[in-house]
């Protein structure tokens, strides 16, 4: 009995003072633990079986880690990650840039900075689905009322362009990174805002007194420095947020007949293998297991590669 008081006053606190706190945020916690962590942990034991339009396989279908050698092998995978690395290797200095000199320009305004800081951040409100459709049927359209080669055609750029079909060149990386730009540039750019707001004015003062000219050279040995932190928790959501990447790929590029067979990210990938035709629950889930290690090895790497809570970091 009297371990139980204790329990209590250690949830409740003295005199229940965190009864309220417990009100508000236990149904929260209990959402949180349904619907993300037993579900995750279940997906973790459905990797260890064949697991065949099931979601409840038995204990003869155990296979140890069969699967996660099987999605190892298979250059279907493999290919995907490449696709991430490509993707990566687009969006992630685009975004990064962008987003900087958005917030460089909105910071050095005198009037209209909240109009102007609304206007870049609401297109991080739109679905990523509504986005990627008005890519698809409005601006990248393949034929001739399409935008963008109606702009290729005022400008005499010749036959209309195939965007999400041409593989030779590969137009339709440039559909797929400027809707993720779009939509996420906004988002990045109130980041480095808060970045900048947090810059001294006293070093832009000592820096003038010193003869440093204003522009490039007080960007770089000023601005730039001070914004390393902000910089590599950036780069890491960027970057993890490219491993999530699944709703513009499979709206952009999926139609009637189905997914092509090049620009296939790791999610639309297991999307298919748990989901498709056969429904591998098992060979999925051991797909979403590995590519969580990555990103989480990943994510590690780059944040002690960076510095990050480094003692002394702002």
């Amino acid at each position: 009995m009297r371990g139980r008081t204790v329990g209590a006053e250690r949830i409740l606190g003295p005199q229940r003072r965190n009864l309220w706190f417990w009100v508000f945020v236990g149904p929260f916690v209990v959402g949180l633990g349904l619907f993300t962590y037993v579900p995750l942990a279940w997906s973790v034991y459905l990797s260890f079986f064949d697991a065949h339009n099931t979601v409840s396989p038995s204990g003869s279908d155990f296979v140890g880690l069969g699967n996660y050698g099987a999605m190892l092998g298979d250059d279907a995978f493999l290919g995907s990650l490449g696709t991430f690395l490509v993707f990566t290797a687009f969006i992630v200095p685009a975004t990064y840039a962008l987003s900087l000199g958005l917030a460089l320009m909105v910071n050095r305004l005198r009037i209209a900075q909240a109009f102007f800081r609304s206007v870049f951040f609401l297109p991080t409100a739109c679905s990523y689905v509504v986005a990627a459709l008005i890519w698809k049927l409005s601006i990248f359209n393949g034929v001739r009322f399409g935008l963008a080669n109606t702009v290729l055609g005022w400008l005499g750029g010749g036959e209309d362009i195939a965007w999400l079909s041409t593989t030779d060149p590969p137009w339709y990386w440039l559909v797929i990174v400027t809707v993720r730009l779009w939509l996420q540039a906004g988002f990045y750019m109130i980041l480095f805002l808060a970045g900048l707001q947090r810059i001294s004015p006293q070093l832009y003062e000592a820096a003038a007194v010193d003869g440093a000219r204003p522009g490039w050279q007080t960007f770089r040995h000023i601005t730039f420095p001070q914004l390393r932190a902000t910089s590599v928790a950036v780069v890491l959501l960027l970057v993890i947020n490219a491993f999530q990447a699944f709703d513009e790929f499979y709206n952009l590029l999926s139609d009637a007949r189905g997914y092509p067979p090049y620009a296939r990210p790791p999610l639309v990938y297991l999307y298919y293998t748990a989901l498709g035709q056969d429904q591998n629950l098992g060979l999925g889930s051991a797909g979403a297991v590995i590519l969580a290690l990555i990103i989480a090895v990943a994510t590690v790497l780059q944040a002690r590669w960076f510095g990050l809570g480094r003692k002394g970091e702002d």
